[in-house]
């Protein structure tokens, strides 16, 4: 039966919670779910799914309403209906009633900011062009390049060691590199920007100090840029005709570094792990019925690296997914849930190559605009490290793998793998263009007669000479055929080089 509405703009029912260890631990005022106290989120989703259909109320820290959007189509309509919806959590009645206190744990993910994702109307075609249009002058094909190149120092570090942590000396990584390098700050790449990210979306003690580190290197990054502009996502950022100020510009290079460095680093760690504990997963890539793209798409499908994201709210009275929906009310865009709806996904183990309707990236005005990019960092970064260490394998048990998880994501904690140590490689040096050597052509066989020794075979002792007693060498008769000089030899007569269209030929042929 739907609940009332008065549910979730303010429980009413005041009997005590029961102890932990009850049964009954993790039900809140009304007989609602709380989200933060769910042990297992994937289970709880499924069991609400089955109470309440595709929308289902839930409760946040302090006991706070939400509604939580479980169906694929109900999280689609949600996101591309902004004249009922909308991210501008000013309009949340607990919000505006007083029930969400400044401290909430989830205030930074909730609290409306001057940014395109929390904007609408001509706000936001403002702020989002500025956005896109920074995005749309990347050169693509160099991004990949630099991830290849930042891919192969990462292995480096850590190659001849034979083992590693994945998560820590890999996934961790690999997106801040590449994101300092696509907004115009290489040189602020180290390991201490990479804590500062992972500490700030902890939420540790340190958080607040972890921010202001952050914020202090994109700031410098943008007053280089008003003054000199590069070629890089800061400049035509600042040089949009949207002109954004300094705080529009500060505040929007944040969102795009943590918000891309969070969900790669997942998606990188996912995707590994798929790799080192699935066999049939890697028997595919291996034998190349999957490409490592499609097994990236499948990934955002089963693992999404959001596994929600708060929030959305409703600007008038409506109806989703069978439930009453009031003004005021919030509502999670339930990622996780949506992809695994059973009116999508009837069977789950049934592979989604090819399919990129998942909702991992969002939908709608507030669709995620560096979705390519991450894409990119996970194809290349993952390619790059299964070439260089093909043999990597993981170093424990599947069921010692750890994570920390909260209502809007699941963080794979460590990866460690073992591997045969193998040296660094340069990756400053360029592709060589020198000339492949043709390998030396076979001695044409003739049935019925003995092949001559070739000139290059190996023997365990040297041919013995006439004054030694030994039999001189035969000359080649008519039926045998003389050994063909390799090309290029030096001598009277010699061939001209080879074609390209005849050394394949010699290729394709064995020679």
């Amino acid at each position: 039966m739907t609940p009332e509405p008065h549910s979730l703009t303010g429980p009413d029912d005041l009997t005590l919670d029961p102890p932990p260890g009850c049964p009954a631990h993790g039900i809140g005022p009304g007989g609602l779910h709380r989200l933060y106290e769910a042990e297992d989120l994937e289970a709880l989703y499924e069991k609400l799914r089955a109470q309440h259909g595709p929308v289902a109320p839930v409760l946040l820290h302090d006991d706070v309403p939400m509604w939580v959007v479980l169906g694929h189509t109900e999280n689609l309509h949600m996101v591309r209906t902004p004249s009922q919806y909308t991210r501008d959590s000013r309009i949340w009645t607990p919000l505006k009633d007083g029930m969400v206190k400044p401290d909430h744990p989830l205030m930074p993910h909730i609290a409306w900011q001057p940014i395109c994702s929390h904007a609408e109307g001509d706000e936001h075609k403002r702020l989002r062009g500025a956005v896109t249009g920074a995005m749309s002058t990347i050169d693509h094909r160099g991004l990949r390049r630099h991830i290849g190149r930042s891919s192969q120092r990462l292995v480096n570090r850590f190659c001849e060691d034979g083992r590693a942590d994945l998560v820590d000396q890999f996934a961790e990584h690999l997106p801040m590199a590449v994101m300092c390098e696509v907004l115009g700050m290489p040189e602020e790449y180290n390991d201490r920007i990479v804590q500062a990210a992972r500490d700030m979306l902890k939420g540790t003690e340190t958080a607040i100090a972890s921010n202001e580190y952050i914020m202090g290197c994109l700031l410098r990054l943008a007053a280089r840029r008003r003054a000199r502009p590069e070629e890089d996502f800061t400049s035509h950022l600042i040089n949009h005709p949207a002109r954004l100020t300094d705080d529009e510009i500060g505040q929007h290079l944040r969102v795009v570094l943590i918000a891309a460095y969070e969900a790669t680093a997942n998606l990188l760690a996912n995707v590994l792990r798929r790799v080192l504990t699935e066999p049939g997963f890697r028997a595919q890539l291996n034998g190349g019925q999957m490409t490592v793209p499609e097994a990236v798409e499948q990934s955002l499908w089963d693992e999404p690296p959001f596994g929600t994201v708060l929030g959305y709210f409703a600007k008038q009275e409506t109806e989703l997914g069978g439930q009453r929906i009031r003004k005021g009310d919030g509502l999670l865009f339930g990622i996780a849930p949506g992809n695994v709806d059973p009116r999508v996904r009837p069977d789950l183990s049934a592979d989604m190559q090819g399919n990129r309707s998942h909702l991992a990236f969002g939908g709608g005005p507030h669709e995620c605009p560096g979705q390519d990019i991450g894409r990119a960092i996970a194809d290349v970064g993952v390619d790059a490290l299964l070439m260089r260490l093909p043999d990597v394998q993981l170093d424990c048990d599947e069921e010692e793998l750890r994570w920390t998880e909260s209502i809007a994501s699941r963080h794979l904690v460590e990866l460690p793998v073992r591997f045969t140590p193998r040296p660094p490689q340069d990756v400053t040096a360029k592709p060589s263009h020198a000339p492949v050597p043709v390998p030396q052509q076979r001695v044409t066989w003739e049935v019925g007669t003995t092949p001559p020794k070739s000139a290059s075979a190996s023997s365990s002792e040297p041919p013995a000479s006439p004054e030694q007693g030994g039999t001189p060498k035969p000359q080649p008769t008519a039926t045998q055929q003389p050994e063909v000089a390799p090309a290029g030899a030096a001598g009277a007569g010699a061939a001209r080089p080879e074609g390209a269209w005849q050394r394949f030929l010699r290729w394709w042929r064995g020679y």
